[in-house]
């Protein structure tokens, strides 16, 4: 029998890091209290350090600030694309006007 990944919402990642970080609790305690594996609430630590660092993490953002920054860089992302593909389209539209003059 295979057991179902458990998720986690971020209001209760930061509060378990919360726990670790402001209110220093060792990890394997505040693991074991929260009923939550040693291994992913030591990944949610290092993430939110680094975040708190102002790092923009690669995965899913626990702070909101984070979460605003990968928004705002996905759409940069989407925009740029935008951007080359009509680029690419006036580029054509171009050569073939010059190429109907001569």
């Amino acid at each position: 029998m295979t057991r179902k990944r458990r998720t986690f919402t971020e209001e209760f990642k930061l509060e378990a890091v919360g726990l670790v970080l402001d209110q220093g609790y060792p990890i394997p305690q505040a693991s074991r209290s929260l009923d939550v594996g040693e291994t992913a609430l030591r990944r949610w630590v290092q993430q939110l350090q680094k975040e708190r660092g102002g790092e923009t993490p690669q995965t899913k953002a626990l702070t909101s600030e984070q979460k605003k920054i990968q928004e705002l860089e996905a759409r940069i992302n989407r925009l740029e694309r935008e951007k080359s593909i009509l680029k690419k389209a006036t580029a054509l539209l171009m050569s073939d006007e010059m190429n109907n003059i001569r």
